[in-house]
């Protein structure tokens, strides 16, 4: 019997800079790193590559100036509202210098307690006590302070509330700040207004035209075509975009398709194995202390090979031995189980053995697992290697 599962390698590779051969650069880096391991290639091992590094390959940046720029062009208008933006100094808050210099005035809406991927601006313990009724009422800075405070996340230090108004009066742009659940509270104050949610940004654009709002974009609307030569991203726009520099984004990754197939072809040239392919971004889980969601990307993965796509079709082990199998023990157990899984029909849906398994894509759930490996700070490891995530307990050898 097999003693081993899945194994999750990061493999490193050089510091990629824009114009640099990346499917050149991660398929050297796997064989070396397998002649190091004496790793064995099989097929349908799993070859993972961040995003950031297939953006920075590509060149795709843009500026704030061309962010202010797509602003003014798209809006014309002095006065803007932002609802929804989440919290967050490098995913937002150079978007938000950019949008700042487009326009004269900034109606802030943030959601209380907490961004829809769960960055807090305060316990929401707070709320217990407070007298607000975070689904209806309406906060001025002022009335928002009596309430809560003044609070510093307790990982980086930051007040955001303060920290977004003084980066908005930075760039010579008014600001007020409104907290509120409820989307269609800027419209007391504009009728422009830019959707910054990520995940809801199409519920929240429709609420504010059925309220009356005269024009209303959300996020993937802008940069979405070059401006002044920039990056872009045709389908995401500006969601997916981080801070590179003081003064320039990183785009979520163009072309995707295209470079997760060339990768799956030279690898499978160099070891002549069908090797899975994908691009992946921020993972899908929650931080039980921070309440983090973590998905600030529109997607987990913006492409993969062709074996990616779909859902696990899984028995649930633990079912089949207190259940079916309840009377059997050792190796007899273990064979009757191992049948299980051999006769399984190719879809589980309604199966009882079945429940319990994650019902989620494959491509989330391989992309939040290299995004845990990979981390984001310095393990220097931007390509993930996955052999075995396809076995089950019924194969041998």
């Amino acid at each position: 019997m097999r003693t081993v599962g899945a194994v999750v390698r990061g493999i490193r590779t050089p510091i990629i800079r824009e114009g640099d051969d990346l499917v050149t650069v991660v398929r050297d880096s796997v064989l070396a790193a397998a002649r190091e391991e004496n790793i064995h290639f099989h097929d349908r091992d799993v070859l993972a590559v961040t995003e950031s590094v297939v953006a920075r390959a590509a060149g795709n940046y843009a500026t704030v100036q061309d962010i202010a720029d797509d602003i003014r062009a798209k809006f014309g208008v002095d006065h803007l509202g932002l609802v929804f933006p989440i919290t967050s100094r490098n995913r937002f808050a150079i978007v938000l210098r950019g949008i700042a210099m487009g326009v004269k005035k900034i109606t802030l809406v943030l959601s209380y307690p907490a961004d829809e991927v769960g960055n807090h601006l305060f316990d929401e313990e707070l709320l217990e006590n407070s007298g607000v009724n975070p689904y209806s009422d309406v906060l001025t800075e002022e009335q928002y302070r009596a309430a809560f405070g003044y609070v510093q996340h307790p990982f980086t230090g930051v007040d955001y509330v303060e920290y977004y108004k003084e980066l908005i009066r930075a760039c010579g742009c008014q600001v007020e700040i409104v907290f509120s659940n409820r989307p269609e509270a800027v419209l007391e104050r504009t009728k422009n207004v830019l959707c910054c949610d990520i995940h809801t940004r199409e519920r929240t654009r429709r609420r504010l035209l059925k309220a009356g709002a005269e024009k209303v974009l959300t996020l993937d609307g802008l940069l979405n075509a070059p401006v002044n030569g920039s990056g872009y991203n045709e389908q995401y726009g500006l969601l997916g975009s981080n801070k590179s520099s003081e003064d320039r984004i990183k785009l979520f990754p163009r072309d995707c398709q295209r470079f997760v197939d060339a990768l799956a072809a030279a690898m499978k040239e160099a070891v002549g194995r069908n090797i899975e392919c994908m691009i992946y971004g921020d993972g899908a889980f929650k931080d039980p202390i921070g309440k983090i969601w973590e998905l600030a990307d529109p997607v987990v993965s913006p492409a993969c090979t062709p074996g990616l796509l779909g859902t696990p079709n899984e028995l649930k082990i633990k079912y089949l031995a207190d259940n079916d199998y309840a009377g059997l023990s050792g190796a007899e157990l273990r064979e009757a189980v191992a049948g299980s899984i051999r006769a399984k029909d190719a879809d589980l849906k309604g199966n009882m053995a079945s429940q319990g398994t994650t019902p989620r894509q494959l491509t989330d759930l391989i992309g939040s697992l290299c995004d845990l490996t990979s981390g984001s700070g310095d393990k220097g490891t931007p390509v993930v290697f996955i052999q075995g995530y396809f076995d089950n307990y019924a194969q041998e050898g």
